[in-house]
């Protein structure tokens, strides 16, 4: 039995560990995504994790691609009740009241259903107030088309404003928080977003959970990092702490059976204030390492020797 962890003040309750939606009819065609899908439910897995603007930046895409498959999955295989949808909004036209409005309805569409679980401001619109933009997604889980808000790319002093906005104002609080995260970019979370995410008893999801793959093992020189499309992003990894996270990963591998990708995502769970890491797969086979993770329990010792590697 998979143990579920609560979203925040929201009430929902996910596994921890997110399927990230970046991949569905992109790099993984319709088929894979499918069996992806499937195999994610199967093995007690619960949130799906997308956005309005996946995969814009492929070509002859224009954005929404990865909600339409995950809404040709949903109704195909009937198990809308046995996932939580997190999906966002904001990320190219910002969050003024009438496009969040928009994009809410052109996303339920897309998926369909009538309402989302999670619903992101993709990243912070310093452009548009913040009580107009939490405003616009109140008005969106009073009109019941949401259940619960999250920030998405927030600095910690603007998720600070941002809770404080929505309390004066009697809003819906926000929930969770999605941030890029992980063994070799601990900064990125660790130190004052990290205070204010718990201070305000947050949900948080971060992305890049496995590094662009480097977390994976595959990219070890500069000669592997034409491997895949995304390998090149690999090349800052290869350089000062990236190799000896690796060297720390082969050992636990080594003492533990359980691949690199498992053991970054386990470490990754037992973070404070990680709700679940997401993660994208383009096979089965690599979504049964990620989900292997569920299974993983670092030691206390295994977790200080990652911790002191990637210090």
């Amino acid at each position: 039995m998979v143990e579920k962890r609560l979203v925040g003040s929201s009430g929902i309750e996910v596994a921890p560990l997110a399927l990230g939606g970046n991949v569905f009819d992109w790099t993984a065609d319709e088929a894979a995504s499918f069996a992806i899908l499937d195999a994610f439910v199967d093995a007690g897995g619960t949130m799906i994790d997308t956005a309005d603007v996946y995969s814009a930046w492929a070509p002859g895409h224009s954005g929404g691609e990865s909600e339409r498959l995950i809404g040709r999955w949903l109704k195909r295989s009937g198990r809308r009740g046995d996932v939580v949808i997190a999906t966002k909004v904001g990320f190219a036209e910002g969050l003024a009241p009438d496009k969040v409005a928009a994009a809410c309805d052109a996303s339920l569409e897309r998926l369909g259903v009538e309402c989302l679980d999670l619903y992101y401001q993709h990243k912070d619109d310093e452009t548009v107030p913040l009580a107009d933009s939490l405003g616009a997604f109140d008005q969106l889980v009073e009109k019941g088309k949401i259940k619960a808000i999250g920030l998405s790319n927030f600095a910690a002093g603007r998720l600070d404003e941002a809770m404080e906005t929505a309390r004066q104002l009697g809003l819906t609080p926000p929930s969770a928080l999605q941030t890029w995260y992980n063994l070799v970019e601990r900064d990125r979370f660790e130190g004052e977003l990290r205070d204010s995410a718990l201070r305000h008893g947050l949900a948080v999801f971060p992305y890049y959970s496995l590094a662009n793959g480097f977390l994976t093992g595959k990219y070890r020189s500069k000669e592997d990092l034409g491997k895949s499309p995304r390998g090149l992003r690999n090349i800052g990894y290869l350089q000062g702490k990236g190799m000896q996270v690796l060297e720390a990963l082969d050992e636990v591998a080594a003492e533990t059976g359980a691949a690199l990708a498992t053991i970054a995502l386990a470490w990754t769970m037992a973070q404070p204030g990680i709700t679940a890491p997401i993660a994208s797969a383009t096979s089965v086979g690599q979504l049964a390492e990620q989900l292997a993770a569920l299974e993983l329990t670092l030691s206390p010792e295994q977790i200080a020797r990652l911790n002191d590697a990637s210090a």
